[in-house]
């Protein structure tokens, strides 16, 4: 099982909270990036389509995501590497100010073959490097199953019903959907999940996925809706976690072909969103952009064991 991620990576600058005395820290990030590594820490093999510059956080990017096993293909290089300066407030929630373009000059070797694609974030939507994006997912998904997540960056979506457009344009090719309630907040004032997971499942996806941070995850198919409730635990940041969910959802669910998705049993969902939240909590526990291995998240699957999975 083969995994391409396509998408951005980003120098992320966390700023101290204000009169703390403690100084900024840079952490790798960009939410495909994110996942590549999430799935190269679970030992998956995979390779990230990305733009770096040859700078100090594009080296930097690149040592890290080469260290844990990614495969890092530059479909083109900026001016410089994007960066966000990633704000936390005082339960270590995340807002990001944004330095960063997004012009993907082409795709993947044509000897690359992948079983999954993941898209998402910035470069899924952002042109021009998006139609690249898209070009791609439409060239492998005839032998590729696809997943999205849009990671809303209001800064950056421009128009309200464009950027709706485009999302739902990303939906529509894809397989599994992941999504977080303050994407849905942004894209679909006022709607229910349920009516939005319906939405994006009339548009081609088999399985839809909502985290809630602390208030736990839902999954929709066209059979089953499973809640499941997440673990306390004590938050140092909330960074990259809904990557690190991301990538346990894709490792649980490799080798799952299209004809198989829409199928999944309750018991097989309960034990996916609870593997995934597993992921998401041991990442929220450290500073930083910082999924589990394959031997943390075992642990953690008997550490920060889910409250209850509700099924309806």
């Amino acid at each position: 099982m083969s995994f391409l991620v396509i998408g951005e990576c980003v120098a992320d600058i966390v700023r101290a909270p204000e009169g703390s005395g403690a100084a900024d820290r840079v952490h790798p990030g960009g939410s495909p990036a994110n996942v590549a590594y999430g799935l190269a820490r679970l030992g998956r093999d995979v390779m990230l389509l990305t733009q770096l510059a040859d700078d100090a956080d594009g080296r930097l990017i690149a040592d890290h995501l080469k260290g844990a096993g990614v495969r890092v293909e530059v479909g083109g290089v900026p001016v410089r590497t994007p960066s966000a300066a990633v704000g936390l407030d005082a339960h270590g929630r995340a807002a990001y100010t944004f330095d960063i373009a997004w012009t993907l000059e082409r795709g993947a070797p044509p000897a690359e073959a992948p079983t999954h694609v993941h898209i998402g974030s910035i470069a899924a939507v952002t042109a021009p490097g998006a139609a690249t994006v898209l070009a791609e997912v439409e060239r492998l998904r005839d032998r590729a199953t696809v997943s999205y997540d849009p990671n809303v960056r209001p800064a950056l979506m421009g128009d309200h019903a464009e950027a709706v457009a485009r999302v739902e344009r990303c939906v529509a090719l894809s397989d599994v959907v992941k999504a977080s309630d303050e994407d849905l907040a942004w894209l679909y004032p006022g709607a229910e999940p349920h009516e939005v997971a319906a939405r994006w499942r009339a548009l081609g996806p088999a399985v839809v996925l909502i985290t809630r941070g602390a208030a736990g995850s839902t999954v929709f198919t066209g059979r089953e809706t499973i809640t499941a409730e997440a673990p306390p635990v004590t938050v140092v940041d909330t960074v990259g976690a809904g990557d690190s969910f991301m990538s346990a959802v894709l490792d649980v669910l490799a080798g799952r072909g299209r004809e198989t998705l829409a199928g999944l049993g309750a018991e097989y969902l309960a034990r996916l969103l609870c593997r995934a939240t597993a992921a998401a909590a041991v990442t929220v526990s450290r500073a930083g952009a910082q999924p589990p291995d394959r031997a943390e998240l075992d642990a953690a699957g008997e550490r920060f064991t889910v409250r209850s999975a509700r099924v309806r």
